[in-house]
Order: C-alpha cells, then sequence, then structure tokens
C-alpha cells in the first residue's frame, strides 16, 4: 500500500466521498513531502519535473513555488509554462525528436538545452535553434522496468561520441549525456550500469576535444502499486556511488522524474455503474476506465484499489466504460460484493491518468480537485 496512508484517510478520504466521479485527488503534502526527499537525497542537483506525468496547472504551479524546474517535449507543453510564467531557463527539452516549430519557439523563447540521438537533430537544432546546449541520448538498459523505452530512443557509445563532436562542428554546443532507464524501474542497480556506459562517452568525446560537464539521469524513478519498489534514498545512494566513482573530479547532475513526484499523490475516485456475470467471472463496471484514466493499466500496471464495503473479497475482471473490449482495467482484482452506485478509490493515480486520457466513446475525463 502507498506511504502517505494516515493523511490519505484523514484528508483525502472525506473529499473522494464527496467528489463527483469520476474524479481525481490530489494530496499537496504528498507532493511536498516528495520533492523534499529528492531534494534532500540528491543534494545540489538540478530536478527537472517531467511535465508529461501530470501537467494539471495546479501541479505545475506548486512544483515551481517549491524550486522545481521542468522537462518538456512539445509546443503545447512549452506554451502552458510560458502563460504560467515559468522562467524558460528553468525548461529543458528531454525528447529527442522534436518538431521543428517546437523547436523554433523554444529557442525564441530562451529555452538553452535539448535532448538528440540522430545527425536529423542535430541538423533541425542548428537550423532552428542555433548555438543551444545539447545532451546525447544514450541507450542504456531498461532491466527492471515496467515501462521500457530503449528500443525508440538512444543511441551507442561510439555514435553518442560522434554526434557529440558533429554538434560541436555545426555550432551546438555539447554539453553531456542523458539516459533514461525506463518508467517504473524498480531495480536500482540499473541506473549503475547506465551511469558506468556514461562515463565510456566522456571518455571518447574528451579524445576528440569534446569537453562535457552535464549528466542527466532522466526520470524512471518507481512509486509503490502493489508490489514494493526502491525508494527515492536507496537510488540515491546507489546513483550517488555510481557517479562518484565515474566522475571523480566531479560533474553537474540532473535528473526528470515524473511519476515519483506525482504518483502516490494521486486518488481515482470512481463508481460503480454497472454490474455482470459473464460465464464464471463477475464483472465490474467503473465510470473510469483505460480510455479516460487508466491507460497504462494496459502495459501492466497493477493499481491499489480500495473500497468503503466490507465483507469478503472476491474476484472481479474491472472495466472501464465504453463501449469497447479494450476497456478492462484488470482481469482479477479481489474487491467486496459491491452494487452499483458504489465508490471505489483506485490509488497511486496521479501521474500518467489524466495526462493520457481522452473523452473516447463521449466519457469524460475526470476532474481534478487538491487536498491541501
Amino acid at each position: 500500500m502507498p506511504k502517505h496512508d494516515l493523511r490519505w484517510q484523514e484528508a483525502v478520504k472525506p473529499l473522494l466521498r464527496s467528489v463527483q466521479t469520476p474524479a481525481l485527488v490530489i494530496d499537496t503534502a504528498a507532493i511536498k513531502e516528495t520533492y523534499s526527499e529528492f531534494r534532500q537525497e540528491f543534494g545540489e542537483a538540478i530536478i527537472y519535473y517531467a511535465l508529461k506525468a501530470n501537467p494539471h496547472p495546479g501541479i505545475v504551479k506548486l512544483l515551481h513555488q517549491l524550486g522545481c524546474d521542468f522537462e518538456i517535449s512539445s509546443s503545447g507543453e512549452l506554451r502552458q509554462l510560458l502563460e504560467m510564467r515559468i522562467p524558460p531557463e528553468r525548461i529543458i527539452s528531454g525528447n529527442p525528436t522534436k518538431e521543428a516549430a517546437f523547436l523554433e519557439q523554444a529557442h525564441a523563447n530562451g529555452v538553452g538545452l535539448f535532448a538528440l540521438d540522430s545527425h536529423s537533430e542535430i541538423e533541425k537544432l542548428q537550423k532552428y535553434a542555433p548555438r543551444s546546449g545539447i545532451c546525447v541520448r544514450l541507450a542504456v538498459s531498461n532491466e527492471g522496468s515496467e515501462w521500457p523505452l530503449s528500443d525508440k530512443f538512444g543511441v551507442e557509445v561510439d555514435e553518442a561520441v560522434q554526434l557529440l563532436k558533429l554538434a560541436s562542428q555545426k555550432g551546438l554546443v555539447p554539453r553531456g549525456v542523458t539516459f533514461h532507464v525506463g518508467s517504473q524501474c524498480t531495480q536500482a542497480e540499473t541506473w549503475t550500469k547506465a551511469i558506468e556506459k556514461t562515463r565510456l562517452v566522456w571518455e571518447g568525446a574528451e579524445a576528440k576535444g569534446v569537453e562535457l560537464d552535464l549528466l542527466n539521469i532522466g526520470g524512471g524513478f518507481p512509486i509503490e502499486y502493489l508490489k514494493p519498489a526502491p525508494s527515492v534514498a536507496e537510488i540515491a545512494s546507489v546513483v550517488k556511488e555510481s557517479v562518484g566513482s565515474a566522475f571523480p573530479h566531479g560533474v553537474n547532475l540532473s535528473l526528470a522524474p515524473g511519476r515519483a513526484l506525482v504518483g502516490e499523490a494521486g486518488t481515482l475516485a470512481a463508481t460503480v455503474i454497472a454490474t455482470a456475470k459473464r460465464g464464471e467471472k463477475k464483472w465490474l463496471y467503473l465510470d473510469v476506465g483505460v480510455f479516460n484514466g487508466l491507460m497504462e493499466s494496459v502495459g501492466g500496471i497493477r493499481y491499489p484499489i480500495v473500497t468503503d464495503k466490507t465483507g469478503p473479497d472476491i474476484p472481479w475482471v474491472l472495466s472501464g466504460p465504453t463501449c469497447d473490449s479494450f476497456d478492462v482495467i484488470a482481469d482479477a482484482v479481489e474487491l467486496p460484493d459491491l452494487g452499483i452506485g458504489d465508490r471505489v478509490y483506485i490509488r497511486s493515480a496521479g501521474a500518467y491518468t489524466t495526462s493520457y486520457a481522452s473523452q473516447f466513446d463521449g466519457f469524460r475525463i475526470p476532474d481534478t480537485y487538491y487536498v491541501e
């Protein structure tokens, strides 16, 4: 069960019972506590919030007030942050494949650091964001990740060195290396392997006369769903030891957590809209499902789910409200005997729920509420 449980019972649950469902309730105290933990464990490292995890203005405002910086991918995310008066020097783009229009807008507004992993990105940056700082995206192991990213992004060591040299020749400013161990990575040692590989890029770049200063270890920091996950402190300890070994003379460290900053702070409140028995299976239909809030369940994320009802648990197939048979949240969820109108609470749902959601089949995206 996620942390912050006493706070959840005393402050969050009363609001969950009163809001119109589906609704996402965010506990701001949980976000503050988690950000403070990252700040304490990673010291002087720059923390960029990966905006894609949950871009709701209330979260952006809170993290900005706490001193957090931001990582973005698109013109839409850039526009939102600028409209909220987030200083452009506190924004970077970690997406290795960017639209030309986005690059042009970001550069014109003062965003100065971009990730890349291909020759075509260097050409775009040279044209639309000249003299920008760049980090090359290194392909690393995603072992232990629930949501691997290594196939789509990243290059091997030799190509990374070549890209850094080429970027320098094209008038860009090579700053360093970035990587991502995969979303919801539950093995702290995966960061060690990635950092060791990063050192090889550093040495290769230095041999070609390219000086680097920045190491961005990306995101992937896990939260607790139904299985234990390493804490921020445990991962930070491994990272700091690995960085100290790989870079004995020091390096500017940054990271880009998304899920870890907001995931456990959010709970989706849902209502049972129908039940059915099909063969030997009992089906429970909610007013929130795969399409309007729980897309990550398709990739294997299993959320802690609780209810006000008591009694012996029975297995349910948990489904969303749409007409699509793809809209199945989980095949076997142990819950009491529930009926139409009963509420269920889906915990650890602050990340990649409303940000993924659509209004497919006319069902609405959950509104967001805050507990201060």
